[in-house]
């Protein structure tokens, strides 16, 4: 009699396996601007309409499915040229992002990397960048682009972290993996989990990527092997070596401009590429959203996040700016989701669940609440959800 175990067999996965699931044909991407390599490539200028509609309008559901389906049984991968169109705050960003890799080398931080000490890190960027200059922050932050695909893969409530990587010249490339959640397992570690985390696991987080350079592929940009994602068990194989003869001899790089955003889902192949060039500081923030049902990769102060942010996000909203790119930076700072809570102190009182962080913060805008009684107002809101 055949059993069907619950468990992946490590000794059987193979990379021919892998090898079979990307030969699979893609999904169609007829919103797509372009396909290169496989990976399709959306312009956002040509979508501002859908991006900054409501979120059920149909052409921006469309887009989204589409999204969803790519990154779930297509290429695994996908581009949006031009994802924050402020080139002038992808510019502030980078100063201010200079300045923390200076001061943290002055204060002798840690300098821990995921795959060479030649580069430089910064570690939860997003928090630190809100502290440092939150109008930087706002305009950075307000992209509907990068709202609505991290929407897409996660629904609301997601989580953004982000993690600056600035690669020198002459540094090399990662080996290829997988990420968090159960990439950062290991194999023989991951192989105590189901067969249904394994399929679960990578629905939990998006990848993404700021490109606050241009970047040919020369500098090194990300290389990715289209398909993978759909390999179930691939997270057993990863740090094989007939694995990484594989995704070498397959993997494609694509070039990006200063200001595109490049999203993946986090079980596809992927690694960063060596920078050969001779004077390409390839510098990229590096974003990841968690979904509300899981856990983020690192702890974010947001409390302290919407304290700085709100006197900015007030203003703007006083003046009538665009509600898509404030509701993108809200969802970038606050939390959006109402759990975990103390429902002694923190009871529903207007429907099934409490009210969250955003749902605070953006009753406050909504009434013009001072920056004060805001204060106020979220402090009491913490106090209510310790134990």
């Amino acid at each position: 009699m055949t059993t069907h175990s619950a468990f992946f067999d490590p000794a059987s996965v193979t990379a021919v396996d892998l090898a079979a699931a990307c030969d699979q044909p893609f999904t169609a991407t007829p919103l797509a601007s372009e396909q290169q390599q496989g990976i399709p490539i959306y312009d956002v200028c040509e979508h501002a309409e859908a991006l900054n509609a409501a979120m059920d309008a149909p052409a921006r559901r469309a887009l989204q499915s589409e999204w969803s389906e790519v990154l779930l049984s297509g290429a695994g991968a996908l581009v949006l040229r031009g994802a924050v169109a402020d080139l002038a705050a992808v510019d502030a960003a980078t100063a201010v992002f200079n300045d923390l890799i200076a001061a943290e080398k002055d204060a002798n931080a840690p300098r821990a990397d995921h795959f060479s000490s030649g580069n430089d890190r910064i570690w939860n960027a997003l928090q630190k960048l809100a502290i440092a200059d939150p109008e930087v922050f706002v305009r950075y932050h307000g992209s509907a682009a990068i709202d609505a695909v991290c929407a897409a893969w996660l629904g609301p409530g997601y989580q953004m972290t982000a993690q600056v990587n600035l690669v020198h010249p002459g540094n090399s490339a990662q080996q290829v993996h997988r990420d968090y959640h159960l990439g950062f397992q290991g194999p023989t570690a991951a192989a105590a989990y189901p067969k249904a985390v394994h399929t679960m696991s990578p629905c939990l987080t998006l990848q993404g990527a700021i490109a606050h350079c241009d970047m040919p592929v020369e500098s090194g940009p990300t290389k990715l092997l289209p398909g993978s994602q759909r390999f179930d068990a691939g997270y057993l194989v990863w740090q094989r070596s007939d694995t990484r003869e594989y995704f070498e001899s397959n993997c494609v790089q694509l070039p990006l401009s200063k200001g595109d955003a490049l999203f993946f889902n986090p079980a596809l192949f992927h690694a960063a590429g060596a920078n050969h060039s001779a004077d390409i500081e390839r510098f990229a923030n590096l974003l990841q959203a968690s979904s509300a049902f899981g856990r983020s990769i690192e702890l974010v102060d947001r409390e302290r996040m919407c304290l700085v942010l709100y006197p900015i996000l007030l203003a703007r909203t006083a003046a009538g700016e665009s509600n898509s790119a404030l509701q993108a930076a809200i969802g970038c700072a606050a939390e959006g989701y109402a759990f975990p809570t103390n429902l002694d102190l923190d009871p529903p009182r207007d429907g099934p669940v409490p009210a969250s962080q955003r749902d605070l913060l953006e009753r406050a805008l909504n009434s013009r609440m001072s920056a004060e009684d805001f204060a106020l107002e979220l402090a009491q809101h913490s106090a209510r959800r310790l134990v």
